[in-house]
């Protein structure tokens, strides 16, 4: 299970480092770029999505699932990796806005 938080740490993690890194390259009105960096990050999260529906599968179907500080670290930065790269998109699309004016 310590494998599966971990991944949830690391793809998290990077889906947030990618997310912003977008917001820089929209930032620099590097559009291409920054839609690329978005859909890596998308990417991330997805891979890390399905880690997490594996262990509430794991959890429906009966297996004893240890709750530990670790798993709710893991779990808050996924939702905050999450709620970050929702909001840097809506930021970028404000960016192209105000470059296409």
């Amino acid at each position: 299970m310590e494998e599966q938080i971990f991944d949830l740490i690391s793809h998290g993690g990077d889906a947030k480092a990618y997310a912003y890194e977008a917001l820089k390259a929209a930032k620099e009105n590097k559009m291409q770029e920054a839609d690329e960096l978005l859909n890596k990050s998308q990417e991330e999260l997805n891979v890390a999505h399905a880690t997490q529906t594996k262990l509430i599968q794991a959890e429906i179907n009966g297996e004893d699932l240890k709750i530990s500080l670790l798993l709710i670290h893991a779990e808050d930065h996924l939702m905050a990796a999450i709620s970050e790269r929702n909001l840097i998109k809506e930021m970028i699309e404000l960016i192209k806005l105000i470059y296409n004016k």
